[in-house]
């Protein structure tokens, strides 16, 4: 699930989180579904479970998990999930708007190849 690359000049807790926010905003891990101890992980990844509770905690202050004491680290319900997903997509938008304005793009001119980039993938032309 989880694939560390000691190339990546970020610190690796930051992989770990970037890599765990993917996987539970796509679905792979299930609102409400109990996470892998920190002990497993660690060792599964073969790195110091500091490092993984470094993730938890971040992961858990941004929304994404939450922690039952004694028993352990979950997904957040779906409808936080949801919000959380909208607050990223929003941002990464946000940002290439910034782009696109700061390149001299006019709003009708975004406008369009939004358009146009969402029917390339949803292969609207096609069907």
């Amino acid at each position: 699930m989880i694939i560390i690359d000691y190339k990546d000049k970020r610190p690796i807790f930051e992989q770990v989180t970037e890599r765990m926010k993917r996987l539970i905003c796509s679905g792979a891990l299930e609102p409400e579904s109990k996470l892998p101890s920190v002990r497993a992980l660690a060792v599964d990844l073969s790195i110091n479970p500091n490092t993984i509770s470094r993730s938890y905690h971040e992961l858990e202050n941004e929304g994404y998990i939450y922690t039952v004491k004694g028993i352990g680290c979950f997904v957040a319900a779906e409808k936080d999930i949801h919000r959380l997903k909208n607050i990223r997509f929003r941002d990464d938008l946000k940002e290439i708007v910034h782009n696109g304005s700061s390149q001299g793009f006019s709003r009708e001119e975004m406008t369009a190849l939004v358009e146009e980039v969402i029917k390339e993938v949803y292969n609207y032309d096609k069907a």
